[in-house]
């Protein structure tokens, strides 16, 4: 009973989650538009498919970017053919920002505010660097050989991309380690984050 219970928890958290990806896209962005009627964008997005993978782990943390900013780019006119890659790519932000904060370090398993503070950073980081170069990559390719761009625009596309994701990642990773750190105690000391402690660990 308690695991549905806290399943539930978790599927809501990525819902909310998930809502505070597409709010923040859409309507936090300011919009470059590029050659062929294609566009890229400064944004905070991000910073919410980072925060949702820190508070919830890899999985739900993942899908709740990808379902969040996957429904944000079907709603745009501009994005629409690029959801698939963005629902591959936030889900992968997720999954590898998990992988550091939860399955390496283990942050949910520390009551070291520093060490927390240190981590989550340290998986943003992770997480936004992957996105950095992965996002104009895959947004080349995928312009060019599956929505077959010419490949003139396809590398005005990836070099103005490369531009704005690394402005969003250092803008997402100030934002995430100020949001974290102050959330989570928050969340725990209301019952509102679901965590996997030691039976030794001390309650925060």
């Amino acid at each position: 009973m308690k695991k549905r219970k806290e399943t539930v928890i978790k599927l809501a958290q990525t819902a909310l989650l998930a809502a505070l990806c597409f709010v923040s896209f859409t309507f936090l962005q300011i919009k470059i538009p590029m050659p062929g009627g294609d566009a890229t964008s400064l944004h905070i997005g991000n910073a919410f498919c980072v925060l949702a993978a820190l508070l919830l782990g890899g999985g739900y943390g993942g899908l709740a970017g990808a379902i969040g900013m996957t429904i944000a780019d079907i709603l745009d006119p501009v994005y629409i053919v690029g959801a698939p890659k963005t629902f591959v790519l936030k889900f992968c932000i997720g999954l590898i920002v998990g992988l550091v904060a939860h399955r390496f370090a283990k942050i949910n398993e520390s009551t070291d505010k520093k060490y927390i503070f240190r981590w989550s950073v340290i998986a943003s980081v992770a997480g936004l660097g992957f996105n950095v170069v992965a996002d104009p990559l895959v947004g080349y390719f995928y312009k060019q050989y599956i929505l077959g761009q010419p490949q003139e625009m396809a590398e005005v596309l990836a070099k103005w991309s490369a531009a704005t994701t690394f402005v969003n990642a250092v803008i997402s990773t100030i934002l995430v380690a100020i949001l974290y750190n102050v959330l989570r105690p928050v969340l725990l000391r209301t019952g509102l984050l679901v965590i996997q402690k030691r039976a030794s660990e001390v309650e925060i």
